[in-house]
C-alpha cells in the first residue's frame, strides 16, 4: 500500500461519441500535407498575473536567485494560440479576457495568414465561444458568413483536450516562460509571443504517433 501515490486519467467515457470524433480526428493528424487545407490545432490559455509584495533576491555565484513568498493578485489574461504541426507555424494573441470577441479576432488573424488556402482545419474544444457564432455577433453578416466559409471545424471529445497537439505547445512555453511570476499583461505579449514567434522561426514541429489502430486497440481494453 502505498497512500502517498496516486495516478490521474484523462480519458472519459469511451462512448461511440468518443470513439468517432477521436478517429476523426486521428484521421485529420495522418494526412499528409496539403498546403490547400491546413490542419491548425487552436485553444486558449489563461495566465494569471502575480506580482512582488517584496522586491526577490537576484541570483550570485552558488547561490540561486529567491522570491518572498508574499504575493499580489493583479487579475489574469488569455493567450490564444495555434499551431499548424507539419510545418511550425505558430500564430499567437495575448487579450484581457477570452469571448466570442477575441476568437473572432484570432480567426481573422488565422484566416489573414493563409490568404490561398481553400479550408483551414480548425481542431479546438468544445468551448461555447468556439464556433461560428461569435463571428455572426462580432462582424457584419457578410463577413461573418465569410470567415466561416474559411474554416472546417474539428472538435475533440469531452475530456480529450489531449487529442489536440496546442497542447504540447502550451506544455514547451509553460517550462520556458510561464514558470515564474508575472505582474503585468505587457510581459506576456513581449515575452510569450517572442517565444513562439522564435519557435516559429525555428520550423519546430510535432511529429503525432497516435494512430487509428493503436486507439482501437486501447478503447478496446477501456470498454471490456
Amino acid at each position: 500500500m502505498k497512500p502517498h501515490l496516486k495516478r490521474t486519467w484523462c480519458i472519459g467515457v469511451v462512448s461511440s461519441v468518443f470513439i468517432a470524433l477521436m478517429e476523426r480526428l486521428l484521421w485529420l493528424c495522418s494526412l499528409a500535407y496539403d498546403e490547400q487545407y491546413p490542419v491548425i490545432c487552436f485553444d486558449e490559455r489563461p495566465c494569471f498575473l502575480i506580482g512582488e509584495v517584496v522586491a526577490g533576491l537576484p541570483m550570485q555565484a552558488g547561490q540561486v536567485s529567491k522570491e518572498h513568498y508574499g504575493y499580489a493578485k493583479n487579475g489574469s489574461c488569455c493567450l490564444l494560440a495555434a499551431i499548424e504541426p507539419l510545418t511550425g507555424k505558430r500564430p499567437g494573441q495575448v487579450h484581457r479576457q477570452r469571448t466570442k470577441k477575441e476568437y473572432t479576432l484570432f480567426m481573422q488573424a488565422l484566416a489573414g495568414k493563409y490568404p490561398s488556402a481553400h479550408k483551414i482545419r480548425l481542431v479546438q474544444d468544445n468551448l461555447n465561444t468556439h464556433n461560428a457564432s461569435a463571428f455572426c455577433a462580432h462582424l457584419p453578416a457578410g463577413e461573418a458568413f465569410a470567415l466561416a466559409q474559411r474554416f472546417e471545424f474539428y472538435y475533440t471529445p469531452r475530456s480529450a483536450s489531449w487529442l489536440n497537439m496546442i497542447g504540447i505547445g502550451f506544455s514547451a512555453l509553460a517550462r520556458q516562460c510561464l514558470n515564474r511570476r508575472i505582474p503585468t499583461q505587457d510581459e506576456p505579449e513581449r515575452q510569450v509571443l517572442a517565444l513562439i514567434t522564435e519557435r516559429e522561426e525555428k520550423q519546430i514541429r510535432i511529429t503525432w504517433q497516435f494512430s487509428i489502430q493503436s486507439a482501437r486497440s486501447l478503447t478496446g481494453i477501456i470498454r471490456r
